[in-house]
């Protein structure tokens, strides 16, 4: 998959855009709304980013769990270094420390995380406080001329790049537990 992000400032076009594509096939895990104004995003039924992936608390807490991945390794390896494992308590109090590190580090990633705008849209940041909002739509190979055709009839819309897009096993999984709550009484 590939993202595709687009400019606007009108959200009656974004909203039309977005009925068009479902319209076409794609689902509306694959579309996006990221925007200062979220209520008016909420009024014209777009699928706007959730709060917490605004912030990069998910990339900080992954980068906090690498550090404290390695600096777990350290701390068994000084273990195993030192024969520190050979004493009556032996590896215990070492791997408890090693798996509290790694927490804390996990953690303190994730807190740094809620801080800093999440680094995808970092380049967004001055245009969104012009009031802009960003329409952002990941489409499989087969489904970027359905994208392209819907895209020529808005003229609003400015192509504003491309990216990584989110993973396709989590858009799928996305659509089947949509389709699980429309089923459930």
């Amino acid at each position: 998959m590939q993202r595709y992000y687009y400019l606007s400032d009108d959200l009656n076009d974004l909203e039309a855009v977005e009925r068009e594509l479902e319209k076409s096939g794609l689902s509306s895990p694959q579309l996006h709304v990221l925007s200062e104004n979220d209520a008016e995003v909420e009024k014209h039924h777009l699928h706007a980013i959730e709060s917490v992936l605004k912030q990069d608390v998910v990339h900080s807490t992954q980068l906090g769990a690498v550090v404290g991945i390695i600096t777990a390794a350290l701390i068994l390896g000084l273990t195993y270094a030192m024969q520190w494992h050979t004493t009556a308590a032996g590896w215990l109090p070492s791997g408890f420390l090693a798996v509290i590190v790694l927490g804390f580090c996990a953690w303190e990633g994730g807190l740094v995380g809620i801080q800093i705008p999440n680094y995808q849209f970092k380049r967004f940041q001055a245009l969104l406080k012009q009031g802009k909002h960003v329409f952002f739509v990941d489409v499989y190979a087969n489904q970027y001329e359905v994208l392209c055709d819907v895209v020529e009839r808005h003229s609003s819309l400015t192509f504003a790049g491309q990216g990584d897009a989110t993973p396709s096993w989590v858009v799928k999984g996305q659509d089947k537990f949509k389709h699980a709550m429309k089923a459930l009484p």
